[in-house]
């Protein structure tokens, strides 16, 4: 029976993308920031709760691994995310929820891969896949949706580079490292930073929509893949993919950096 980690497991995407894969039979380890599961409710009964994962503290990858034991993972999906709007106006920008934004999308990855590595958990045909935004491309961002929101988007593009070097230092392990923006999602992330008023124009899809979509991503993901950035669902929900890419784009569409 294969086996995967689902890092932010509790909410929105990540819990999907728990009962998708319990329901396809994995066995599943989902990560709670508790020191318990939740409760019965939609999740099946095998999920595996990894307790006490705070993506903040330096801690985070010894946490999960010294949890697994000797447990050999397939796939890695992290999922985990913060996210705070910010301007140059009356908001401006925020120190601490920087810091949290920054620290949750793209230090805690690393660490959580290189504890995963070194214990062995991870081999060749492993698949790691880091859930990204299109925010997080540079070359995307355009006047059409202009400025702020200046460490959710920055911290996913470093979340991309992340991803870029990880694949480059396992590639040679055969394990494959898969950058992705899952859609723009009907989630209480994007409702709570005011997001949920575009969620009709933007062609927002549901965390279940997105996780089916993810599933199917990554079981025909390969090394032939490794490093890159793509939308599995295509350009539908990206509203600057037009404006600077063209017309007709294909699905699954990779992302310019």
């Amino acid at each position: 029976m294969p086996s995967i980690l689902i890092v932010g497991a509790t909410r929105g995407l990540g819990a999907s993308l728990v009962k998708k894969y319990a329901e396809a039979g994995w066995t599943v380890y989902g990560t709670t920031r508790s020191a318990e599961g939740p409760k019965a409710g939609d999740f099946l009964s095998g999920t595996k709760w990894v307790p006490n994962v705070d993506l903040t503290r330096k801690t985070v990858g010894a946490t999960i691994a010294d949890f697994l034991g000797k447990t050999s993972l397939d796939a890695v999906i992290i999922s985990a995310g913060h996210f705070t709007t910010e301007d140059l106006d009356d908001k401006g920008p925020n120190w601490d929820e920087e810091v949290q934004m920054y620290t949750t999308s793209s230090i805690a990855p690393v660490f959580i891969v290189h504890a995963l590595y070194k214990a062995g958990l991870l081999g060749s045909g492993s698949k790691i896949v880091l859930v990204s935004s299109e925010s997080g491309s540079i070359t995307l961002r355009h006047e059409k949706e202009g400025g702020g929101n200046y460490a959710h988007h920055a911290s996913k593009a470093a979340l991309n580079m992340t991803g870029k070097l990880l694949s480059l230092d396992l590639k040679e392990a055969g394990v494959v490292v898969s950058i992705v923006h899952p859609g723009f999602m009907r989630t209480e992330m994007t409702k709570g930073v005011g997001f949920d008023k575009y969620w009709d124009d933007g062609g927002a899809v549901t965390p279940d929509e997105a996780a089916s979509t993810l599933f199917e991503w990554t079981e025909n993901l390969d090394i032939s893949k490794t490093g890159q950035y793509w939308a599995p669902r295509g350009p539908r929900d990206i509203g600057t993919a037009e404006p600077v890419l063209g017309q007709n784009l294909p699905t699954p569409l990779q992302l310019p950096w």
